[in-house]
């Protein structure tokens, strides 16, 4: 039996890549599958109920395009990959996105998708429109600015604003984040869906904001224009410049388009004013044309109208939601604000506690270097006290030394006024014996002027008195003495020579105690010298020497 002939079995499925703006999704779809299905299975996947704004767009040729609806998904021009990729975009914008906006996961997918046109350049945005914008976008990534979290360098990785606005200015990365960051800090409090609300607000007001341009002739052999596309109308726009419009026609001031084959036209509600043609050579664009004029035009129409039930329980459903967060970040932000103040507390409490820790630690360590100065200060004392023992001995060991030494010169006066008396004593028996001496010399003279012979006798002066002259008196011989005949001469002789002999011995003795009694003075002061030098050379002062009398004095002289 042949089998020739057997046709190949086909796959029931095939797999689809569906990209959204912050996700990758992958599916695997039964042949059969219209378009509508595939697109109805994503907005289930990610809760997307404001469905009429987004579509499935894919590449042909070099050429996008957005999935139909009503055809089956094999059937149309979607590449042949496998997987099939799709990506989920927002194909019709609306007029005023806080009206028209009612989930957040709308607003979110618009904000990505607006935030990514804006960085890439095909919206135009003024550097100071881009600066308040990136602030928003930082905003609902980061939450509320803390300069203790958020530190210079936080936006290093983040793509905020565009290489146009980037290059323009000859500004560094950092100088960027500091301005970027001036209007962040403003933002406080402001929600992620709140931040960027405010930023879709902001980029709505922008000229080429939600705009599909197409190249387009008037006439087949003019030069090119621009046609804009979007959710106000059509605008006619020069090839240099597509942020104003040389010509618009509004929704609400067309009547009718029509194309056909590479031919459109615009047909006004007022039937006075011309009707515009345009030129479209690719067919795949003027289907694409044709499709956003369509959606556009439907979507202008039902913004006029009364929301349907789904849309009215949506908004509610929204306004529901939107005030239980709201609750909810209140309550959070007293949470939040409450553990902010019992963080601070705690902080406070531990910085208290360092510090009083620190307290404690710098105190021991006084502690422990006061009871080491005590220490200190306690052998100190004790070496005092030993010094001040010994300094008492010495003084003592001194003032008995003084007291001796006043004992010794006290003696020693003593014996200096007994010595000054002896002398004194002397002097006065030497002056005795010379006046003794010049009285019997007196006397001899007047005795020898009374009688001649012993005149003649005595014609040459004896030698005068003194301690020389006496043995030579003595020893004179016998023939030159006289010889006195009389007795009275006789006895008188005798006298003048017993005196005259008295005081030859008494003046040898009163020179020879003279001579000892100054040696013993000599003696005396050199000892006194060896006995208080000690005490000068130790660095004591010397003793005072207080004389108890006036002879004192006649001492030292002698």
């Amino acid at each position: 039996m042949s089998i020739l002939g057997l046709k190949k079995k086909q796959p029931k499925t095939f797999k689809v890549k569906v990209i959204t703006m912050d996700a990758e999704m992958e599916f695997s779809c039964e042949v059969k599958w219209k378009g509508k299905d595939l697109f109805d299975l994503v907005c289930r996947t990610i809760g997307l109920r404001e469905t009429w704004f987004f579509g499935l767009r894919y590449t042909v040729k070099d050429t996008h395009a957005w999935l139909k609806h009503e055809k089956r998904v094999l059937d149309q021009e979607v590449p042949k990959d496998s997987p099939i990729t799709f990506h989920f975009l927002a194909k019709f914008f609306p007029e005023k996105v806080e009206e028209e906006l009612v989930q957040e996961i709308t607003q979110h997918l618009f904000f990505l998708q607006v935030k990514k046109q804006i960085l890439d350049e095909e919206i135009f945005c003024s550097p100071e429109a881009s600066v308040l914008l990136a602030s928003y976008a930082v905003q609902a990534k980061y939450g509320d600015y803390d300069p203790n979290f958020h530190k210079p360098g936080f936006l290093a990785q983040d793509e905020l604003l565009p290489k146009r606005v980037l290059m323009q200015y000859q500004m560094t990365p950092e100088m960027w984040e500091e301005k970027i960051t001036a209007w962040y800090a403003e933002h406080r409090n402001i929600a992620r869906d709140e931040a960027e609300m405010e930023y879709l607000k902001i980029a709505q007001d922008l000229d080429m904001y939600g705009v599909s341009y197409f190249s387009i002739t008037q006439n087949k052999r003019d030069k090119e224009l621009l046609l804009g596309v979007d959710a106000q109308g059509l605008h006619i726009y020069s090839p240099s410049s597509k942020l104003n419009p040389n010509k618009s026609f509004p929704w609400s001031g067309i009547r009718n388009i029509s194309y056909s084959e590479k031919e459109f036209t615009i047909k006004p509600l007022d039937k006075k004013k011309d009707v515009f043609k345009f030129y479209s050579s690719q067919l795949r664009v003027n289907k694409l044309i044709l499709q956003l004029c369509i959606g556009n035009h439907d979507l202008f129409m039902r913004r006029r109208k009364v929301d349907s039930i789904e849309v009215q329980q949506m908004k509610a459903q929204a306004k529901e939601e939107k005030a239980r967060k709201k609750m909810e970040r209140q309550i959070l932000a007293r949470e939040k604000q409450m553990r902010e103040e019992a963080e601070r507390a705690k902080e406070e409490m531990e910085r208290r506690m360092f510090q009083l820790q620190d307290e404690a630690r710098m105190a021991n360590e006084a502690l422990v270097r006061n009871l080491s100065q005590i220490a200190e200060e306690e052998q100190e004392r004790q070496r005092l006290e030993v010094t001040a023992l010994k300094t008492k001995e010495e003084h003592r060991l001194m003032e008995q030394k003084m007291r001796e030494a006043e004992q010794l010169a006290v003696k020693l006066v003593e014996q200096s006024e007994r010595r000054s008396k002896e002398a004194d004593h002397l002097k006065q028996d030497l002056n005795e014996a010379k006046d003794a001496e010049r009285r019997a010399k007196q006397k001899l003279i007047e005795i020898t002027k009374t009688t001649y012979p012993l005149i003649a006798a005595y014609s040459n002066p004896p030698p005068p008195p003194g301690p020389e002259n006496v043995d030579v008196q003595m020893e004179m011989p016998a023939p030159h003495r006289l010889d006195f005949k009389d007795p009275d001469m006789k006895r008188l002789s005798m006298e003048i020579e017993r005196e005259r002999l008295e005081y030859m011995e008494k003046s040898k003795h009163l020179q020879d105690q003279l001579k000892e009694l100054k040696s013993e003075i000599e003696s005396l002061k050199l000892e006194e010298q060896q006995q208080i030098g000690p005490y000068n050379m130790r660095g004591y002062a010397e003793p005072p020497y207080v004389a108890p009398h006036s002879n004192v004095r006649h001492t030292q002289a002698l």
